[in-house]
């Protein structure tokens, strides 16, 4: 039997994973955008980019007392996620 501690907490947890999936929607049209001023398939994935992104997303995780492990398990899934989906997407002109 779960206490109704743990009910209250999960409630909270699904209401951040309602405006997670929100942020993940601005953030897919926002790839879109991007998706579609790529030429060539070559240049969907951006390593330098994504070396950035993850070392900046490490420091904003140290700062925000945050284990970076964890940010940064989530952003690798998460840009996986999307260069998958830009080369699902991609479309020659």
């Amino acid at each position: 039997m779960i206490n109704n501690k743990i009910k209250i907490i999960r409630r909270k947890l699904d209401k951040l994973d309602d405006k997670m999936l929100l942020i993940i929607k601005k953030r897919s049209l926002l790839v879109d955008q991007i998706l579609s001023n790529k030429i060539k398939k070559n240049q969907i994935v951006d390593k330098k980019r994504i070396k950035k992104i993850l070392k900046n997303i490490k420091k904003k995780s140290i700062r925000k007392k945050i284990d970076p492990e964890i940010t940064k398990s989530i952003w690798v899934s998460m840009i996986r996620a999307f260069v998958n989906y830009e080369f699902k997407n991609f479309k020659k002109k």
